[in-house]
């Protein structure tokens, strides 16, 4: 038997057909109809899929015994109808017995601390029902508006620079408009690794001299061997960049005047702010040494991106930096100036990274947005800021579904001791993991292939999905509801098709017509938000989605900082940068993917990339811990490579036990708080076990 679903792994987002027989999967791939995934699916796609039946799966919930009897007193008068050791720290129980224990404790502390003591963090890996659910009860039954999800350490600042400017943080066009371009710039994504379906497209029309690529990166990646123009720019350079390529589009005269006058504002005020701005001027990198050849290269791409019909991709590697939100609303300066939006072929398209994100955040996961982005009744605290309300203790519970906080988020000697001043913490997960090592209560939940739920993609595209086989786990909107019930509130839910109903209500914008009939119809293609009677592939095609309909020029300046300013004083630097990213074979955390075997087994551990530049000075150095001001990496295995620059280094983050996100601290985005991922400076030190 064929089943069609959606693949649950990054935010492209592809149409899968399982093969099932006898409630286990056989194998995956994709129809060649299906609109996403063409009949092509990346690695994780095909062979991602075991970890469903991997025998560490969690598929019971389980509670702490220490919280047990610490809470004594609350729980004397409730039998649990039974109590089964798992290890030293848990017991096994019921689900049953789990909501009732998760209930109570939370009732007590509410109680006592008012509600404003809970908060929830996640979400981005369930569905649209699962997200909405959660934010619903925490907002209107618990009575606490402190919401928030993984856009805070990916893409909130592309959801806050979109939305400044143009009134939308989503992606413009479709993927498939790939195929419409003439010219593509990608910017800090590793968009093969990351986002590998949609690299696909951007092969295929290289190939056949359909368009051109530019790669704007600190280091070289694999789609820059494809790429017509690859530039490598300094550690957090993007804002100075995007403003300098801007700059010449003004200077040279390449601006869309006719676009300019009839859909946009503020552009002569951000006209002169930039033409008057030093560091917007390309001829400021002559003083950034080995990086001086980037004048040129820079004024022929901006020129490209300017006369041509160009399409512009950008990841973490603009999002992840002090200046994120500001860098993004400079990527769509460039869209404004040039009139590439609106149209088939040109247009902005951040590439989201987990599965659900975006539905997610439209569902209203967010403390600064309810469902549809409409203002909510009142303001909650970013992950950032809970995470020291935890430390200080005026947060006092917390529940997390499937973000793993205490690995990926940064400063993790501050969140390991926020987690432990928790009196409750509640996890929804599929596997144990650093998460679940604090956790209180634990819910073996269904993941994406087990469950009906809708999911929303990088380009804004709804899939429905559909059990590829059946287990007795919830869902996470069934744990939400049933702890609800028990807290005093019955959400009158049953099926996951009553939640998205719901939904339709509370966000009529986007998802009004999107009825499951609908997507059912449209399984392999899905429908791409808005959707009243039709949907709505390409956003701003005849105004903004602004109040006024106009889009907007906001010019924030570039301030030299980091490895620009070393390099601007000294022409060399002392230490290193580091930044990091991703492999295709892992996904996030990779709890799904550390269970699955091919893919488990051909990437073990976070290996360090050095430049051959100084090969010299890492020579007989196997393995070197990275140590910033904020705590330092396990030993990592060096690698010497031609594709990071001189004093620059990269690894990935998958592994928990490389300890990376150790070594970032609380800097982020000055307007939404996203973690500064993407340049630590780092010194090398031998391990201990050298000394």
């Amino acid at each position: 038997m064929i089943i069609d679903s959606v693949c649950t792994y990054c935010g492209v987002g592809c149409d899968i057909a399982a093969e099932v027989d006898d409630n286990k999967i056989i194998k995956i791939g994709a129809k060649e109809e299906g609109t996403v995934s063409q009949g092509r699916l990346c690695i994780k796609g095909k062979q991602g899929w075991d970890f469903v039946t991997h025998p560490k799966r969690l598929r019971n919930a389980r509670v702490r015994k220490s919280f047990l009897a610490k809470n004594s007193a609350l729980f004397a008068d409730f039998d649990m109808d039974y109590l089964e050791p798992v290890d030293h720290d848990f017991y096994e129980i019921s689900y049953e017995s789990a909501y009732e224990l998760a209930a109570r404790k939370l009732k007590a502390i509410t109680d006592e601390h008012t509600p404003y003591a809970f908060a929830a963090i996640g979400g981005a890996r369930t569905s649209c029902e699962g997200s909405y659910l959660f934010q619903h009860f925490t907002r209107h039954v618990v009575g606490s508006p402190h919401v928030d999800n993984c856009a805070r350490v990916c893409h909130s600042p592309s959801l806050k620079g979109m939305r400044t400017t143009i009134g939308e943080g989503a992606a413009t066009n479709p993927f498939d408009d790939i195929y419409e371009t003439e010219f593509m710039i990608v910017m800090g994504s590793n968009t093969t690794e990351g986002h590998p379906i949609v690299a696909n497209r951007m092969l295929d029309v290289i190939k056949k001299d359909q368009a051109q690529l530019a790669v704007l990166d600190v280091r070289r990646i694999q789609l820059s061997k494809s790429a017509q123009y690859h530039l490598s720019i300094p550690y957090e350079a993007n804002l100075m960049i995007l403003n300098m390529m801007a700059y010449v589009i003004i200077r040279e005269g390449l601006v869309n005047a006719e676009f300019i006058a009839s859909r946009t504002k503020g552009y002569e005020g951000y006209k002169e702010a930039i033409l008057n701005d030093p560091y917007a001027n390309p001829d400021y990198l002559l003083q950034i040494a080995g990086y001086e050849s980037l004048v040129q290269e820079l004024k022929t791409v901006a020129r490209l991106y300017a006369t041509r019909k160009s399409l512009f991709f950008w990841g973490l590697g603009i999002t992840e930096h002090l200046d994120g939100s500001y860098a993004v609303m400079a990527i769509t300066h460039l869209a404004l100036l040039t009139g590439n939006i609106g149209k088939r072929g040109a247009g902005l398209m951040p590439l989201r990274g987990q599965n659900n994100v975006q539905g997610t955040c439209d569902v209203g996961m967010l403390p600064y947005y309810a469902p549809d982005y409409q203002p909510p009744k009142e303001v909650g605290m970013m992950t950032p800021d809970l995470i020291n309300a935890m430390e200080e203790g005026s947060i006092k519970a917390l529940f997390n579904i499937s973000e793993d906080i205490a690995h990926i988020h940064p400063n993790q000697n501050k969140v390991h001791k926020a987690l432990g001043n928790l009196e409750l913490l509640i996890v929804n997960e599929l596997f144990d993991n650093e998460m679940t090592q604090f956790a209180d209560i634990i819910f073996g939940v269904k993941s994406a292939y087990e469950k009906t739920g809708v999911y929303v993609n990088a380009e804004r595209r709804l899939h429905l999905s559909q059990p590829l086989v059946n287990v007795t786990m919830p869902d996470d909107w069934e744990v939400i509801a049933e702890i609800s019930k028990r807290y005093g509130t019955d959400l009158g839910v049953k099926s996951s098709h009553e939640v998205w109903e719901k939904v339709r209500v509370d966000a009529p914008i986007r998802f009004g017509g999107a009825s499951y009939a609908k997507l059912e119809a449209n399984r392999l293609t899905g429908l791409q938000w808005p959707v009243q009677e039709e949907d709505t592939p390409i956003l701003h095609l005849s105004d903004f989605r602004t109040k006024d309909g106009l889009g907007s020029f906001h010019y924030h300046q570039y301030t030299p900082r980091g490895q620009v300013a070393e390099l601007v004083k000294n022409a060399t630097h002392e230490g290193y940068y580091l930044t990091t990213g991703r492999v295709l074979v892992h996904y996030n955390n990779a709890a799904q993917t550390n269970h699955c075997e091919k893919l488990s087994r051909s990437h073990t551990e976070d290996t360090l990339l050095v430049s051959v530049e100084d090969e010299e000075f890492f020579e007989y150095k196997d393995f070197v811990v990275l140590k910033s001001q904020y705590g330092q990496s396990a030993p990592l295995r060096v690698k010497v490579s031609s594709t990071v620059k001189k004093g620059t280094l990269f690894t990935t983050f998958h592994h928990a036990k490389s300890r990376i996100n150790f070594l970032f601290g609380d800097e982020s985005d000055e307007l939404i708080k996203t973690a500064r991922f993407k340049s630590i400076k780092v010194e090398i030190v031998k391990p201990d076990y050298l000394d």
